[in-house]
This record gives C-alpha cells, sequence and structure tokens, in this order.
C-alpha cells in the first residue's frame, strides 16, 4: 500500500482557510475534522450538502479518516437524490442548510465548539486505494451516473493541475471560488489542489457579482479566482472597477476569446480555460486570448482505437474516451469542436451545439443564450433548431440578422425565442430536461418570437 499525505502545508500554525475575515490555521482544521469525524452516523456512504466550504472540507476530511466515501452529486433534484439513495441504502447527510430528503441527516455546528487542539497533530496520510467520493455526472436527463474517484487518482490529479497553473512555485495562493464544492471542477481546483499546492481556500459561498468582488478584495495576493463563463460575463457587464487577481480559471462551458480578453484586460491576471470531465478529472489547459490549441497535463497522451480517441498515462488509471470532437494537432495539443451529442447535421450540413452558442452569445447585447435540437417527431415533420436568447435591449429581428452574418442558414433557429433568464444550475449549465421544459412552456406564446419559414 501507498499513502498520500491528505495537505502539503510545511507548519501546524499555516493557514489553510479564510473564514469571516480571520485564517484558519491547519492545526485548528484538523481538531475541527476530529470533531466531525466523532459525530459521524453509522453507514459508509456520506452525502455532503455543505453550503459552506470550510464546513465542506471538515466534513469530506473527517469522512475521509473514518474511512467513509462521500457522494457529491452537482444538482438535488428530487428524483437525482432518490436515484443515489436507492444505490446507497445506508447514507446519511451533513449539511449546514437544513434537510427534507428524508434520510439521516447531521447538521453541521453553525460554530463549531473550541475542540481540544491538539499541540502536535499528524496530519492524515491516506491509502492510495481509499475510495473517497463517487462524484455524479448529471447526464442530459438529469438522472445521476456515479464515478468513483480514489486518493491516489484524486492526489495526482490536482498536483499535475497545480504544476501547470504555476501553483508550486513556493508562494502560498488564495482561492476565491463561484463553483460549489459538490462539483467535480470545484471539488478538485477549490478544495484538494489547495490541500497539495499548500494554498488557502476562502470558504464563503460567492455567486452575485458584488459577493465576488468583495471575496477577492478581502483576501491576500496572490490571489486566484476559479469561475465559469457565466460569472464571467456577469462581472465584466458591469462598469464596477475589478479587483486584481493573479490567475483566473475557467470551465463548465466553452469561453469565448473576446471574453478572455476583456476577463484578463479587467482582472490584469493571466485566464487559463481548464478542459476536463467528471469521468477524467482535468486533463488540459489553454491560455483563451491567445490560442485556440489545448495542452494535456504532463504524463497524458493520445491513444487511437479505431474511430474513437482516448486519453491515458498520468493520473488516469486506464484509457478514458473522450466524449468530445477532437481534432488531435500533435502528441501534446489538440482542437476542440465540442460534445459528440451536440453535433447537429441539418440539409447534409453539419456543426455543433457549442459552437452555434458561441455564435449567439458572441452577438452585442445577448447577455446568455442557447440552442436546443427537440427529439425528433413521430409523425414524419421536420425538426427545427430552437433558440433562447437573454437580450433585453433587441428584437428578435436583430439577433436574427446577425445570426446570419456567422451561421448557415441551415442552422438559423426555427423560432428564436427571447426569455427573462435560463435555467442554469450553479455550475452555469443548463440541463436537456429543463431545456425541454422551456420548449413545452414558451413555444405556444408567440409574443417576441420569430418564426422563420
Amino acid at each position: 500500500m501507498n499513502y498520500l499525505p491528505m495537505m502539503t502545508h510545511q507548519s501546524l500554525d499555516d493557514a489553510v482557510a479564510i473564514r469571516q475575515g480571520r485564517g484558519v490555521t491547519l492545526r485548528q482544521f484538523l481538531a475541527d475534522v476530529n470533531y466531525i469525524r466523532q459525530l459521524l452516523r453509522p453507514g459508509q456512504h456520506l452525502l455532503n450538502t455543505c453550503q459552506d466550504r470550510y464546513h465542506f472540507m471538515v466534513g469530506l476530511a473527517a469522512a475521509m479518516v473514518a474511512g467513509k466515501t462521500s457522494l457529491l452529486p452537482s444538482t438535488y433534484t428530487t428524483e437525482s437524490v432518490k436515484k443515489i439513495v436507492d444505490s446507497a441504502p445506508d447514507l446519511f447527510c451533513i449539511g449546514d442548510d437544513g434537510n427534507d430528503m428524508g434520510f439521516p441527516y447531521l447538521a453541521f455546528p453553525i460554530v463549531l465548539p473550541n475542540a481540544p487542539v491538539d499541540s502536535s497533530p499528524t496530519i492524515p496520510r491516506l491509502d492510495e486505494s481509499l475510495p473517497v467520493a463517487y462524484v455524479f455526472t448529471s447526464g442530459s436527463t438529469g438522472i445521476p451516473v456515479p464515478h468513483l474517484k480514489t486518493w491516489g487518482d484524486l492526489v495526482h490529479s490536482v498536483r499535475a493541475e497545480a504544476q501547470r497553473l504555476g501553483l508550486l512555485d513556493g508562494r502560498t495562493y488564495t482561492v476565491v471560488g463561484t463553483v460549489p464544492p459538490q462539483h467535480m471542477y470545484g471539488f478538485e481546483s477549490t478544495i484538494l489542489m489547495l490541500w497539495q499546492c499548500a494554498g488557502i481556500i476562502a470558504t464563503e459561498r460567492y455567486f452575485y457579482p458584488a459577493d465576488i468582488y468583495a471575496g477577492i478584495s478581502s483576501v491576500a495576493r496572490p490571489r486566484v479566482l476559479i469561475s465559469t463563463p457565466v460569472h464571467l460575463r456577469s462581472m465584466l457587464a458591469t462598469d464596477t472597477p475589478l479587483p486584481s487577481v493573479d490567475l483566473l480559471l475557467s470551465a463548465t462551458a466553452p469561453l469565448t476569446r473576446d471574453l478572455a480578453v476583456s476577463a484578463e484586460a479587467r482582472f490584469g491576471g493571466e485566464l487559463l480555460e481548464i478542459y476536463g470531465s467528471t469521468e477524467t478529472g482535468v486533463v488540459a489547459t489553454r491560455r483563451t486570448s491567445q490560442t485556440k490549441e489545448w495542452h494535456l497535463l504532463p504524463g497524458l497522451s493520445w491513444m487511437t482505437k479505431g474511430d474513437r480517441i482516448r486519453i491515458q498515462g498520468g493520473h488516469l488509471q486506464q484509457a478514458m474516451a473522450v466524449g468530445d470532437a477532437v481534432e488531435i494537432v500533435d502528441e501534446q495539443h489538440f482542437l476542440l469542436y465540442g460534445r459528440m451529442e451536440d453535433l447537429v447535421n441539418i440539409a447534409g450540413k453539419r456543426s455543433s451545439i457549442s459552437h452555434l452558442n458561441h455564435q449567439l452569445t458572441s452577438v452585442s447585447g445577448v447577455l446568455d443564450g442557447v440552442f436546443f435540437m427537440p427529439d425528433e417527431s413521430d409523425d414524419g415533420r421536420v425538426t427545427r433548431l430552437v433558440a433562447f436568447a437573454v437580450a433585453p435591449d433587441l428584437d428578435v429581428e436583430i439577433i436574427i440578422e446577425r445570426l446570419k452574418q456567422c451561421v448557415d442558414p441551415a442552422f438559423i433557429p426555427r423560432p428564436l425565442k427571447i426569455v427573462d433568464s435560463l435555467p442554469r444550475n450553479t455550475t452555469g449549465k443548463i440541463s436537456r430536461e429543463a431545456l425541454k421544459a422551456m420548449v413545452e412552456a414558451l413555444m405556444g406564446n408567440e409574443e417576441r418570437s420569430s418564426e422563420i419559414l
């Protein structure tokens, strides 16, 4: 067996988190972990719903030390939670926002008591094979699919990420994150990566632009903002002077070059885009303002088998199929064209939903937007693309005319609907089921729509 340390901080007095403006030392963190570990209920599987990032990391660490496995769905719909409970009947929950899920619940203390602090606690060393978590993909239907992550998988993944991002240069970085820790991106980049590069985690939950500005300004440099295109777009939409950051990280949805250039200019730091998946973790990065090419993380390489492309090596225990349409440039670089299931073929012409979304959100005045291809009808009618746009100051006809300048006529949406908002989750994604519901609710309303025949 091979054991790896939970944390890489050099001193027990090093800060591991900032809560409400105050630093939390490694010594205090380990005491809190030990306190919560003793409160954990029987059962092998734990659902960690904590919204406070410090509560989440304490609950995660307590479960790891106790040999329990955390279940981390990215959404908490009734159906998804039911599926999880069915697969793990011994499940119990630890959370800090109440519980109405109908199974055993441990309420995280609002204020942790002054647990006895060991003067010389030992940083836990954990077996590489320890099953730390099942991280769930929501899938296009919203039904969760579990993916096991062992301690070794996670450590090797986040260390490679930290190396690529330049966070192993001996400085202490503080991370402000806008993504939930239950999502694979947030789990790796706002929690585990900081454990393995001796960093500091700002624990408040930031969502609205003003909260994010305040969160960044409240921590010392060097500081890193870990976010999404949706959050970046909302921050850049204001004229408010933005606090400086040393590094920006973006994932969960494609990032346009214009947005990347603007973000770097306004925040003053480089922006790196992350490519990966729940199944693989982070596998590549690119500086979107400078290049379209993605660069594999150290140790990873390509493997082709038939018409499928796989990534192997590095932190991956086995070669993993790539779920996206990619073009290999060389051994370490590739171009990305979107999800395989996003590919759209109409009248012998081919595009992707990701590309069309990019063109729609690039229209000046469109704050958010998405294309949708409905399921084929049973009555033989031609299935047409639909699009939704958040564009309070534009007419549908103007958006259509601008799309015609960059989109083949076959892919012009029929119809385009202007809406007040899109049903994005906390990571900025929209499930297919949510879009289907929008189509059903809005297709009968012709106000502000344009039917192109």
